[in-house]
């Protein structure tokens, strides 16, 4: 490979203490370092830090070897970077007409003990310096505890209404400092994913009963932190909050063993990290009268990554593969492309299945990689596992 050309998507994941969001990272690294995932897909997994990627396998071979949970520690922030690499094609006529090679996916874990207690001194410019951090992710998760649901059954509102109640507290004890002459941003996690952590406890609860269980117990909370969250951003018509639901499980648990393999959802964070912005981002910048930073930002991706699917043409995938912000600059992205993008930006069914099939006919391993990242998110609708927002 010549060059090494990367898009870069970012998540950032927020959890109470307990919530899982350490076996969660390293039961998903983990698995992709399997023979059998490696030999399945079309792509390869890679820990940018050698040393971060080591002490999460170790985790997840803990977890399946000797049923050993990963330890947590308060208040400790993290930055993981993976590299999803497509493979070469044997023929090695598909690398050169890729626009980019691979998708970096920052993941950002964010001590969700920083929004429920008030901090001083060092532990409060850690939480500044480290929401400034994830401030260019596109997508947020917010765990919601299974287990925290089962002990208030009955009473989940009192779980529920706390947990939003103090990510929406927190975000506000920040806002003075984080806005800067109370300039707003432009980069901001804009899209708010609701995440049922250990799913596996409430086996009877689909995706669609998650979502009915947070409206009915804590609408009002959810509203006030859709709220906060727009008054961060400009243009914050372009913000999802409570909008797409997923339920996740990093394995089962049972006593003296871990069952590594029997997860929910977590093959769907590379889709959800670099497909569901571009669906999303296409669909709100095509609403948008004023062409500012905030459109730059959303359409910066979208020739890339429409280029990568293959409905552009030559000329469009030829510049998407040397600088797109050319054409963001000059607001022509949707003008010219703008129908080939949101036809690919939606793209599903038959013509999805097709459009994967004749990628990996043809080893074209980047389209049937990303192909293939939006059928998993279908399917995963499909299996009452994953629900998206229909704005």
């Amino acid at each position: 490979m010549a060059k090494n050309r990367k898009i870069e998507q970012q998540i950032a994941v927020f959890g109470e203490s307990g919530s899982g969001k350490t076996v969660l990272v390293s039961s998903f690294y983990g698995a992709t370092q399997q023979q059998a995932y490696k030999a399945e897909h079309p792509y390869e997994v890679v820990a940018d830090k050698q040393s971060q990627g080591r002490s999460l396998y170790q985790a997840y071979l803990g977890m399946r070897g000797s049923a050993t949970v990963p330890l947590t520690t308060r208040f400790d922030s993290e930055t993981y970077a993976f590299t999803v690499r497509a493979k070469d094609s044997p023929q090695g006529n598909d690398t050169k007409r890729r626009p980019f090679d691979a998708v970096q996916i920052v993941w950002h874990d964010y001590p969700g003990e920083w929004f429920a207690q008030d901090l001083e001194g060092p532990e409060a410019d850690a939480r500044i310096a480290t929401f400034r951090r994830l401030l260019r992710s596109d997508v947020a998760l917010l765990l919601i505890d299974g287990q925290r649901l089962l002990d208030n059954a009955g009473e989940e509102e009192r779980y529920l209404k706390s947990l939003l109640a103090n990510v929406s507290n927190g975000l506000r004890l920040m806002k003075e400092d984080l806005l800067e002459g109370g300039k707003k941003f432009v980069e901001f996690p804009r899209i708010w994913v609701l995440a049922l952590s250990k799913c596996d406890l409430l086996p009877d609860m689909g995706v669609i009963d998650f979502r009915d269980l947070v409206i009915d117990k804590a609408t009002h909370e959810l509203n006030e932190l859709e709220s906060t969250l727009a008054s961060f951003i400009e243009a914050p018509e372009a913000l999802s909050v409570g909008e797409d639901f997923i339920l996740l499980s990093s394995a089962k648990f049972e006593p003296g063993k871990i069952e590594v393999t029997e997860r929910v959802g977590l093959d769907l964070i590379l889709p959800l990290a670099a497909m569901l912005p571009f669906d999303r981002h296409v669909r709100w910048a095509k609403g948008m009268t004023d062409r500012g930073k905030v459109y730059e930002h959303l359409v910066a991706g979208g020739v890339s990554m429409a280029a990568a699917l293959g409905g552009l043409g030559a000329l469009a995938t030829k510049l998407a593969g040397k600088d797109n912000k050319l054409l963001t600059s000059l607001g022509l992205i949707l003008t010219h492309f703008g129908s080939a993008i949101e036809d690919l930006a939606k793209m599903g069914g038959d013509k999805l299945t097709a459009a994967n099939r004749d990628a990996v006919s043809k080893h074209e391993n980047l389209r049937s990689t990303l192909t293939g990242f939006q059928l998993k998110l279908d399917e995963a609708e499909a299996d009452d596992v994953f629900l998206r927002s229909s704005k």
